[in-house]
């Protein structure tokens, strides 16, 4: 068989299949966002997780729209939007590792959340839903500020007219991948898995030594749902940042676009995993799909009744 030709027809699927996360990630992100918002799953004030999975849904949007776009416009139209303009170039190098490492770290967060929600029956300070808002808008704001570079020192046309999306005064790449495997994948792998091991430990032992009646145990579980998430996102993201902070040259093609497509649909899977997972969320789901009235009341499931909770 002509390897050209494989090659080309490979680049064309994964093309059109980024399309296709960024169509169905951009409406499903978008529901479940809007879902989130709904009555049933009362004030976030009483449940200020919900700050932090309705910033994961809109995160999850944003990073549909950086590399991935790329690897749409590649294959089909001939370019990347990484190169169509300095100014391009630079918001989009912003965006691919600004989003990445908010989407991260809004993980970690719910992470610390579910852990302390567990080992504390008393409100802690992250648990106010005023704090949770301070925590999301500080931790963002110095990620944006961590990768403000882009904006200021990338970016220029060389001297054939062509855009160039490294720095004048030092090498971005692959020196940026590098902070980026860091601060997207190493520190907030450790954290959650610490956190998660920690909780799902101690969720054993109160299930195996106390009461079935024990409501003030139970109202603080920690959610199957955030477990799974943060578990496939270490799963989905730590191989393909591994191998282009290490072995972009070493590895084929093909692997670097197989990765990319896990990594990108693992952004795709928040509403799925939602619907299988909470109660609340199916009956608010099922509800909407049915035309009844998104604002109507849809009687919220009472802590005993849920098997899932946030």
């Amino acid at each position: 068989m002509n390897t050209t030709r494989d090659y080309s027809l490979a680049n064309l699927i994964f093309g059109y299949y980024a399309l296709v996360l960024i169509i169905i990630g951009t409406l499903l992100n978008l529901f479940t966002f809007f879902i989130l918002c709904h009555s049933t799953f009362g004030n976030a004030k009483k449940r200020p997780t919900l700050h932090y999975m309705r910033a994961m849904a809109l995160f999850d949007i944003a990073m549909l729209y950086g590399w991935n776009l790329d690897h749409f416009l590649l294959p089909i139209h001939g370019f990347k939007l990484h190169f169509y303009s300095v100014a391009w170039c630079k918001f989009t190098g912003f965006l691919n590792y600004f989003a990445g490492q908010a989407s991260a770290w809004l993980r970690v967060f719910v992470c610390l959340d579910r852990y302390l929600a567990l080992n504390h029956l008393h409100r802690t300070w992250f648990s106010a839903s005023k704090n949770v808002l301070i925590v999301i808008s500080t931790s963002l704001g110095i990620i944006a500020l961590i990768n403000f570079h882009f904006f200021v020192f990338s970016c220029f046309i060389k001297s054939g007219g062509e855009v160039d999306n490294n720095a004048k005064l030092y090498q971005i790449y692959p020196l940026w991948d590098y902070v980026h495997l860091v601060l997207y994948n190493f520190i907030p792998f450790i954290i959650m898995t610490t956190f998660n091991g920690v909780v799902i430990y101690q969720l054993i032992h109160l299930r195996q030594t106390t009461s079935i009646h024990s409501s003030a145990i139970r109202h603080r579980a920690m959610s199957i749902t955030l477990v799974l998430t943060t578990f496939l996102f270490c799963v989905t993201t730590i191989p393909v940042t591994v191998v282009f902070a290490f072995y972009t040259y070493q590895t084929p093609y093909l692997l670097h676009q197989i990765l990319d497509s896990i990594l990108y649909t693992y952004h795709v899977s928040c509403f799925p995993i939602y619907f299988t997972t909470m109660n609340d969320f199916r009956r608010v789901t099922i509800s909407v799909v049915k035309c009844k009235c998104f604002f109507t009341g849809v009687a919220p499931l009472s802590d005993n009744r849920m098997t899932t909770k946030i």
